[in-house]
């Protein structure tokens, strides 16, 4: 399943596809980038070193840059994608620097770093659940329905959003029991024990 994600509005594009060799992936992705593209606002004039900065701006910290060809037009677009050898594509990667588009990389092992994986298991889970297709067109079908469906009210994504900041509520609601993973919705008044009964009883003031 081929997914563009925009987690700030949560729309999401998708194609189902028998392969996703670049052959069928490059294309799809440039399509689809233009139309998202055509959506935006016209760029402000900028002069170029500052224009470059910008690109550059978004490479600081690798070890291995991209190296960014000499004319640049304004940066419009960051693509966050994983570490495969298909996105690294001379043609492809200047092709998005002449649109505008900078390629950002997940670092590797790190693919949960990009919310289109979460957001593929969401459409997933709710076109697969307890249908039996069987043929690969079935189950495309059922995909790109799901994401249709999901459009027509998306949720938007970010980190440390309102989801988060309900655990981190809820969590400070809780007390933990000692010794175990359990919880309470409030504190548990101990007794003393017979020890620190007698103890207390022992006890003198000057």
């Amino acid at each position: 399943m081929l997914t563009l994600f925009h987690p700030a509005s949560g729309q999401v594009r998708v194609k189902g596809v028998r392969s996703s060799a670049n052959a069928i992936m490059h294309p799809w992705l440039k399509t689809e980038l233009s139309a998202i593209l055509r959506t935006l606002p016209e760029a402000p004039p900028i002069d170029a070193h500052p224009n470059r900065q910008l690109w550059k701006a978004w490479q600081e910290g690798l070890s291995l840059p991209i190296t960014l060809p000499q004319e640049l037009p304004a940066l419009r677009m960051l693509l966050i994608w994983d570490n495969l050898r298909g996105h690294y594509t001379p043609d492809f990667v200047l092709w998005l620097f002449a649109h505008g588009i900078m390629p950002v990389y997940t670092p590797l092992g790190g693919s949960w770093l990009n919310m289109a994986e979460s957001m593929q298991r969401i459409l997933v889970k709710r076109g697969l659940a307890g249908q039996y297709p069987e043929t690969p067109n079935q189950i495309i079908s059922l995909l790109q329905g799901v994401a249709s469906g999901w459009n027509q009210d998306p949720t938007p994504f970010e980190w440390g959003g309102k989801r988060f900041a309900r655990r981190q509520r809820s969590r400070q609601r809780r007390h933990a029991l000692g010794g175990s993973g359990a919880c309470t919705r409030r504190p548990i008044r101990y007794r003393p024990n017979l020890f620190q009964k007698w103890q207390s009883s022992c006890q003198t003031t000057h």
